[in-house]
């Protein structure tokens, strides 16, 4: 199959990348650009492991072909990360809460609470857990996620 040249731009760098016209967007960034924080999951946008911010959206990058990214900025989850290369608050609070176990869902979760607390900075439980309802995790049990998001939020009002 005949590869199409796009122009991506994720993590506000722009790439200049060949690829098959069916090649989904997770595989293009893990495989092509090699940000590999971004997880395959399911392949049929159910567990969220694969989550990407497009156009300031939470979006499941194993449902959208690279070539359709062409235009739109994405942000993965090693874009979270502050300009001086330190972790974000909200991933420090991810670590502070232990919101991560054997961390396969966190790329994901990371993308889904930084997206809420971007529309919401103040958030209750109800709005976190509904934030993240699109993200399953088997290890753990939720609960200090939705700390973590709270953690952050708070830090972020506070100026910390």
């Amino acid at each position: 199959m005949k590869e199409i040249e796009v122009t991506l731009t994720v993590n506000k760098r722009v790439h200049t990348v060949n690829v098959a016209p069916r090649m989904t967007l997770v595989d293009c960034l893990r495989d092509i650009l090699r940000l590999t924080g971004t997880h395959v999951g399911c392949e049929h946008g159910v567990c969220g492991a694969c989550s990407v911010m497009f156009d300031g959206e939470p979006v499941r990058s194993c449902l959208m072909f690279a070539v359709q990214a062409e235009g739109h900025e994405i942000t993965t989850v090693e874009g979270l990360v502050g300009e001086d290369g330190e972790i974000s608050d909200l991933q420090d609070s991810f670590w502070e809460c232990h919101a991560m176990q054997c961390g396969y869902c966190t790329p994901g979760m990371l993308i889904s609470s930084h997206a809420l607390l971007m529309e919401n900075p103040s958030p209750d439980d109800h709005d976190i857990r509904e934030a993240i309802s699109g993200n399953l995790c088997r290890c753990t049990g939720y609960q200090q996620i939705v700390e973590a998001v709270k953690m952050a939020a708070e830090r972020r009002q506070e100026g910390l």
